[in-house]
């Protein structure tokens, strides 16, 4: 693009630099990649599966390409308990994972912030977990509760926000950290109490990292099936969604249903996820 300017009589064009647009390519082709192989490629061959309709001609998870929408009106007839079942799991664990993790990462990230080697390691302890298998965790907790709480409701719950407590505390404690105190000691000079300086500062500042872990807590824990299984913390009375998928996929080997059920599941997610977001007034995140 060129731009025309006038000094005096005389007529000067000046040429914008051009921007090398194929270096941002070159620098986004990796991820693009990553992203056509991993997400776009996987999403596709699902919702062909989620189409399929059995063989005549063949066995047990014999299926052959057809627009079978009807898989997922079935899906939705014989598995909606296990589905609504699996977002109130989710919904109670975000929201206990949450009155939990709020005041740890408010300790962290406020209380301790001038003793970094006290602040360093109740961090390490909130990670600590990581470097435990998920499965191993899980199946500790097993042997360790009482044997009558174990394969109920508050079990399964119970396992949901051990596993999952520092998906929400992190992106909490990212949010508080980078909290101007002077704001908060500003409140406390305008006379204003801790609980109100606490509503109308902390927590608005702090909404960002709510958001963020809710969502990393709330998305893995409506699909998860481990610790709703009769393996570990789950019993007869608490199959979730993901353990229907994982036993259509696995066991009966009826793919369609099992696609078909993957599909609603994310698009509820999304859903449920966009409207949350929203009315959070944290709209950047999407």
């Amino acid at each position: 693009m060129a731009f025309t300017a006038f000094s005096g009589n005389t007529k000067v064009v000046e040429q914008a630099p051009r921007k090398n647009g194929w270096v941002a390519l070159v620098l986004l082709a990796p991820g693009i990649a990553y992203m056509l192989l991993f997400f776009v490629a996987p999403f596709i061959q699902l919702a062909i599966t989620s189409l399929q309709a059995p063989d005549a001609s063949g066995g047990i998870g014999q299926y052959v390409p057809a627009l079978e929408f009807s898989n997922y009106w079935a899906a939705l007839q014989e598995y909606w308990p296990h589905l609504l079942r699996s977002f109130i799991y989710a919904v109670v664990a975000t929201i206990i994972g949450l009155l939990i993790s709020y005041p740890l990462a408010y300790l962290i990230g406020v209380k301790v912030r001038s003793k970094p080697m006290l602040q360093g390691i109740l961090l390490i302890l909130v990670v600590a977990p990581f470097f435990i298998s998920f499965l191993l965790r899980t199946l500790a907790w097993k042997s360790i509760l009482p044997s009558d709480f174990v394969g109920t409701h508050f079990s399964v719950i119970f396992g949901l926000v051990y596993n999952f407590i520092p998906f929400m505390v992190l992106p909490m404690f990212s949010s508080l950290q980078a909290l101007d105190l002077r704001l908060l000691e500003a409140g406390s000079d305008l006379y204003a109490s801790p609980v109100t300086t606490f509503r109308r500062v902390t927590l608005p500042l702090s909404m960002p990292g709510i958001v963020s872990g809710t969502l990393l807590s709330f998305i893995p824990m409506s699909g998860d099936y481990v610790n709703a299984s009769r393996e570990f913390l789950g019993g007869t009375s608490t199959t979730m969604v993901g353990n229907v998928i994982e036993s259509n996929f696995l066991q009966t080997q009826n793919y369609p249903m099992a696609a078909a059920l993957s599909i609603i599941l994310m698009g509820i997610i999304l859903i449920i996820v966009a409207t949350y977001v929203r009315k959070s007034g944290a709209e950047d995140l999407l």
